[in-house]
């Protein structure tokens, strides 16, 4: 059970207040509000007699959003360089702008960063913020939270879109809170409704067995996180024009709450497909690592990376590093070759946007032959051997 407040109904009579045994409920200004201490059991809504308070969100009317315009993107960079999500959430977010009719801006943080608003431009935006301070150089929550909570309160856009990176994951909901806003993570779809005009934004709910299309209708600007790897960025045009618009933030030292003294970078264990064109991948159908092994001879023999769905990681056939899927990296390479993968929901969310894919599966109704461009239904331990051999000898020619 939820409450729900409409504020053009109550008349500061303070009935609920006196109704309710656990102090949930106070005045901001003559307003009735929750207070954290609500564990709403209702008392609230018998006493009010202006019908104000309810625990069905759909009697609530929308707000009137319309002074809310744009599709905004965190563009995320790190010492000096933009994290690819950045760019992927810019094709993203053209694409969202472009139904909506209206403008896509990314805001760019950092110290000495005002280089990077070029790529940004290049790659999509038509506006770009830039906010520059030397405590804005490496990331910390509470001085990134506050200059983009101030712009967001002063600018309005519709929509604003965060990389699902540690950084925008701790980003996020910090924001959402500083605005109550609403905040859907992870997410691996986004599209415009096409009678509202709200952002549908869809993601893996119960683990990964269903996908969720959650609204934000009472909420500005519509805040999404994207999972690297999922959109695909625009690509460069150096002849695009776009507009710098600089802001100066004001901060202090005890903003920070925290003192950076120094960045120990560990050695990354983590392989990083965001680079690869080509990706060969196992699931349950390799049996055993000799599976594996056919898999690294046609990767080698492509030029591409060897990967896994979460089975094959988890029988010990590919490492964890390797996985590809909704608990893995998400991927879009030119070439997919998903070998003895039936194509449960959680391994499509992370492979789903590659340019093309090749499965092979003795299953003839495998899910993965949904999604496939071309379909080759036998047995890998066959299949795989007989790839290899044709392509080392299209290279040798």
């Amino acid at each position: 059970m939820a409450i729900f407040i409409d504020p053009s109904k109550c008349n500061a009579c303070r009935r609920c207040i006196k109704a309710c045994p656990y102090e949930g409920v106070t005045l901001d200004g003559q307003v009735a509000v929750l207070t954290d201490r609500c564990i709403y059991c209702g008392a609230c809504i018998e006493s009010c007699k202006q019908k104000a308070i309810s625990s069905d969100l759909a009697e609530l009317p929308i707000p009137d959003f319309s002074a809310y315009q744009g599709v905004w993107v965190f563009a995320e960079q790190r010492e000096g360089r933009l994290h690819p999500v950045s760019l992927e959430l810019l094709g993203c977010g053209a694409r969202l702008a472009q139904e909506l009719n209206q403008e896509v801006s990314a805001v760019l943080l950092g110290d000495k960063v005002k280089a990077l608003s070029r790529e940004l431009i290049a790659c999509g935006a038509q506006k770009v913020y830039l906010a520059e301070h030397p405590y804005l150089g490496h990331y910390q929550t509470n001085p990134y939270a506050a200059v983009l909570a101030e712009l967001l309160a002063g600018h309005k856009p519709g929509i604003f879109l965060v990389g699902a990176t540690h950084i925008g994951r701790d980003l996020a909901p910090r924001l959402a809170r500083r605005l109550e806003l609403g905040l859907t993570a992870d997410c691996t779809e986004l599209a415009i409704d096409p009678k509202e005009g709200h952002l549908l934004q869809t993601r893996p709910a119960f683990g990964g067995n269903v996908m969720a299309t959650i609204l934000s209708r009472r909420t500005r600007p519509q805040m999404a996180s994207v999972r690297p790897g999922i959109m695909k960025a625009l690509p460069p045009d150096r002849t695009r024009k776009g507009e710098l618009i600089p802001f100066k933030p004001i901060l202090k030292k005890k903003d920070l709450a925290t003192r950076l003294v120094e960045i120990v970078k560990e050695r990354k264990r983590r392989v990083d497909f965001s680079q690869a064109r080509v990706i060969v991948a196992g699931g349950r159908g390799l049996g055993s690592e000799k599976g594996v092994q056919a898999l690294q001879a046609l990767a080698e023999a492509l030029g591409g990376e060897v990967a896994g769905s979460r089975v094959a990681v988890e029988s010990g056939w590919v490492p964890a590093e390797r996985q590809v899927g909704q608990t893995g990296q998400s991927v879009h390479p030119d070439l997919y070759i998903a070998c003895g993968i039936s194509g449960a929901i959680q391994h499509k969310a992370g492979m789903q946007n590659s340019k093309y894919i090749i499965a092979v599966n003795k299953d003839p109704l495998a899910p993965i032959f949904e999604i496939a461009d071309y379909r080759i239904v036998g047995d890998l331990q066959d299949i795989v051997p007989a790839l290899t051999k044709a392509v080392q000898k299209e290279r040798a020619l």
